[in-house]
């Protein structure tokens, strides 16, 4: 079972006590509604981890994160955004 933890700004997955995949983030400021906002700025998924799909994982995670949080998401990351802006699900946590 995959578990991630919540770090600075960042979910990750470890494995035998190596960080194995992030998702990082910033906190941006808020909207013109006083929804906060965080970018995603990266998603990272060491070699030897590509095609297990993590990277999608991360992204599910940081959207439960937002939707808890009351969060909105800006996508700076090409991965994030490919997968948050192809998922109808998702539509309800992108930043306007």
């Amino acid at each position: 079972m995959d578990e991630f933890k919540l770090g600075n700004n960042e979910i990750y997955m470890e494995e035998n006590g190596e960080i194995i995949a992030r998702i990082q983030f910033v906190p941006s400021g808020s909207d013109q509604n006083g929804k906060e906002l965080i970018t995603v700025q990266h998603t990272i998924v060491n070699e030897g981890h590509n095609g297990k799909g993590l990277g999608k994982k991360l992204v599910n995670k940081v959207v439960e994160y937002a939707k808890e949080e009351n969060k909105a998401i800006i996508p700076e990351c090409t991965y994030a955004k490919k997968v948050l802006e192809s998922n109808e699900d998702y539509q309800s946590v992108l930043a306007k």
